[in-house]
């Protein structure tokens, strides 16, 4: 019997299929981890799981009210460990290093992964489900034509592994597009930059006009000299992440 109801707005879609379930357990198996972060538990599909998982501290972030009370009443071993929140707004849920899985809700995905980035000395492993379109730009090379801001602020930090996809069915109501489990592996070495500032508004400006040459997209943030390299003759998404690193301190 469903105690709870389905919210539009929250951009709700509940796993129900066991099998897919499993799998994305499997791929958080193959990493290490004492602390554990699950964003969007929703009806407990994956957190079942993850609350029968040995020695681990966990805890899970849903703001609706209605689903943390059924999660509480379903799994009574969750008491205590839901933090009934707006993810945007928290502050890290544990000291020290923490992985976060999840299927994030879709119409705030993008905003979920940069938040993780603030946090991203802290998160070493991210596994999570999204529209197939945003999991296939977070792993998108340069010169793909979905390769762009998201692309290149996650590849700076992070290793992307697009694990499989996972069709409209396995959930209710069944989304309107495919889906996508991908694994983010944080980097041993990071690219070294201006400023991470400095980088991001770089990565921003270009893709913000990707039509137009780096020369005029991002135009106000070089000096004439500067802007006669080769390289601004380039779009946005032919630059590698190197390349957008480098180019900061060139910056103004």
């Amino acid at each position: 019997m469903q105690q709870y109801t389905l919210k539009k707005s929250l951009g709700q879609h509940f796993l129900k299929d066991d099998t897919i379930c499993r799998k994305i357990i499997a791929a958080l198996q193959q990493t290490t981890f004492s602390q554990l972060v699950e964003v969007g538990p929703g009806a407990g599909a994956i957190t079942k799981y993850l609350l029968q998982l040995p020695d681990i501290q966990f805890k899970a972030v849903e703001i609706d009210a209605e689903k943390a009370a059924y999660l509480q009443t379903t799994y009574p071993n969750i008491k205590g460990k839901i933090i009934q929140e707006d993810f945007l707004k928290i502050s890290a849920p544990f000291e020290g290093s923490f992985t976060v899985i999840g299927n994030f809700p879709y119409n705030i995905s993008s905003q979920i992964l940069f938040k993780i980035l603030e946090w991203k000395e802290q998160v070493p492993i991210i596994i999570g489900m999204f529209q197939k379109e945003v999991a296939q730009r977070v792993a998108a090379a340069p010169g793909n034509k979905v390769y762009g801001i998201l692309s290149v602020l996650i590849q700076a930090y992070y290793s992307v592994e697009y694990l499989f996809d996972v069709p409209p069915g396995a959930f209710n109501p069944p989304p309107k597009v495919m889906s996508g489990v991908i694994k983010l592996t944080r980097k041993e070495e990071v690219l070294p930059v201006k400023s991470e500032k400095a980088f991001t508004t770089l990565v921003k400006a270009a893709f913000n006009q990707r039509r137009k040459t780096l020369r005029n997209a991002t135009r106000a943030l070089f000096d004439e000299a500067t802007l006669q390299q080769d390289i601004f003759n380039k779009r946005a998404e032919q630059l590698s992440i190197h390349d957008f690193a480098q180019l900061t301190f060139s910056m103004k």
